[in-house]
């Protein structure tokens, strides 16, 4: 029976990255992966390090998101320098596009509350009204009314992002195991075996990152995940010559192609391809960006979020068991480096701060006034 010092439970962006962070603080790792069968976010992923959209109402969400980014140049050069595969990393800032006077007097309303909510941290941005927004980016049409703008966000390649962290824990001196699904977990505080893809693995330490997994797994240990599916599309174009900086629905990648996004449905656990996403999706690329009607489309996908029911990522230990951890969320790519290089160490630690308390799987359970 191999012996580690923690289990992660997920071989997806959330499991690895957090996986990477405890091997980089010496823990022997055991990363239990379910494979390509398995629902993997990370292959329909836009890449979005982004942070603007985050936490309106709930500034600790907008905190961890900024905490990650501002991880995120570190984060990336030591897996680049550990791995030599490079996340392609950026962050230039990014601007999210508004088609209507009342898009974008609602996206002020929103960025001026977190603004306001962030006090002496200083939550920074910028509204661009349409001529300003046209000196940025010439090639907006003139149904882009304008746009809100953050120094904060950027991007990565979520597949090079997944590949170098499994190379680093395998570098590290971990255990990668594919086709690992779970069979069953044996539980007692500070000691957990999981069966899975035909071994036992033993650890004091169990992190639970299995995406939608987490529903099934999380009440054998105490916990509660109770995450759903939400599909969501990508539209990939032919590759033209440099066009657009980071949007939040529209992306340029280095080779040229753009990725155009940001759709969400309500289809349970189909991750087929749908007509009526892909013609919205196309649909608001043409009006804000026109040039667009004389560019083909290469290829569509979709994948599967996973949400919680208040689109908050949960982190929490088990009462009962402790040692247990879950980690779920739906930003795996922008929380990548936070995972990696602030929830590891909370893991070894045993505790999580504070600061974190706001995402407990408890909150599912205070009961709703009748």
């Amino acid at each position: 029976m191999p012996a580690h010092d923690a289990i992660v439970i997920g071989g997806g962006l959330v499991g690895a990255a957090i996986g990477y962070g405890l091997a980089r603080r010496g823990a022997k790792v055991a990363l239990l992966d379910e494979g390509d069968d398995a629902f993997r976010a990370a292959r329909g992923n836009f890449g979005l390090v982004w942070v603007q959209s985050k936490g309106a109402g709930v500034p600790e969400y907008q905190r961890w998101s900024r905490l990650s980014s501002d991880l995120w140049s570190d984060f990336a050069a030591a897996l680049r320098d550990a791995t030599g595969v490079d996340p392609a990393h950026e962050r230039k800032g990014g601007v999210n596009i508004c088609l209507s006077e009342g898009e974008f007097e609602n996206r002020r309303r929103i960025m001026e509350q977190i603004h306001l909510e962030q006090g002496e941290i200083a939550f920074e941005y910028e509204m661009l009204d349409h001529s300003e927004l046209k000196r940025r980016i010439p090639a907006a049409g003139p149904e882009a009314v304008g746009a809100s703008y953050t120094r904060y966000d950027g991007a990565a390649n979520p597949l090079y992002l997944l590949r170098a962290l499994h190379a680093g824990i395998l570098r590290l001196g971990g255990r990668y195991a594919p086709g690992a699904r779970v069979a069953s977990i044996v539980a007692r505080p500070g000691d957990f075996r999981v069966d899975a893809g035909g071994t036992t693995f033993a650890a004091p330490k169990l992190v639970l990152a299995a995406g939608l997994g987490n529903k099934a797994l999380a009440p054998l240990v105490g916990l509660d995940a109770p995450v759903r599916p939400v599909r969501g599309h990508i539209v990939v174009t032919e590759r033209i010559a440099p066009a657009i900086p980071l949007t939040q629905n529209f992306r340029q990648m280095p080779e040229g192609g753009l990725l155009l996004g940001d759709s969400q449905e309500e289809a349970g656990y189909d991750d087929a391809v749908s007509l009526r996403p892909i013609h919205m999706i196309t649909a608001r690329a043409v009006r804000a960006l026109p040039f667009l009607r004389d560019v083909n489309v290469v290829r569509t996908w979709a994948a599967l979020r996973v949400m919680s029911p208040d689109g908050l990522p949960i982190y929490d230990q088990s009462r009962e068991y402790p040692g247990a951890f879950v980690a779920s969320c739906h930003s795996g790519v922008t929380l990548a480096a936070a995972h990696a290089e602030r929830y590891a160490q909370h893991v070894l630690d045993g505790v999580l701060p504070a600061a974190l308390a706001r995402f407990a799987g408890t909150r599912f359970h205070v009961p709703h006034p009748a």
